[in-house]
């Protein structure tokens, strides 16, 4: 989003730039979206003073991402809905004040296929980490299948 103001002294345009803090990485199947995450993963735990947490459907990331990283297992923690998804996340915020980075690896296995459902857990999820945690998503989806509501969080 830009939102763009006057200086009425100079009349010269001020621009203030805001960033969306949820960002979500598509593709099919085999696309290499984990592959641009995990790198991602390894580069914020390299460069935060926080903590970095990597959510998966399982733990096949744990040796492919660095040690300082947290990892949550969504099977462990037997999260099986958005719904349930969102509550780990608030509940992690709410705990852990020093978290920078978090990482959503295949958030359709463990949500669903409902791409509206999908849209209201990005949207919830942006509202609550606003502008203090980057958070970024997977989704095993092609972009053009995706609605705007999803779509407007795609990385290019």
């Amino acid at each position: 989003m830009r939102e763009v103001g006057i200086a009425v002294k100079n009349l010269v345009p001020l621009r203030m730039e805001f960033f969306v803090m949820v960002k979500i990485i598509t593709g099919n199947k085999g696309s290499g979206k984990t592959k641009i995450l995990i790198d991602m993963i390894n580069t914020a735990s390299k460069n935060t003073d926080g903590y970095v947490v990597c959510i998966d459907k399982s733990d096949k990331l744990r040796y492919d991402i660095g040690h300082s990283v947290r990892i949550v297992d969504t099977d462990v923690s037997r999260i099986y809905s958005f719904e349930a998804f969102y509550g780990l996340v608030a509940g992690l915020v709410a705990g852990n004040y020093d978290i920078t980075d978090i990482f959503v690896d295949s958030i359709l296995k463990i949500g669903g296929a409902d791409y509206e459902a999908l849209a209201a857990l990005l949207a919830k999820v942006e509202k609550l980490t606003g502008d203090n945690v980057n958070v970024v998503f997977t989704v095993s989806a092609d972009k053009a299948d995706l609605p705007d509501s999803v779509t407007k969080y795609a990385v290019n």
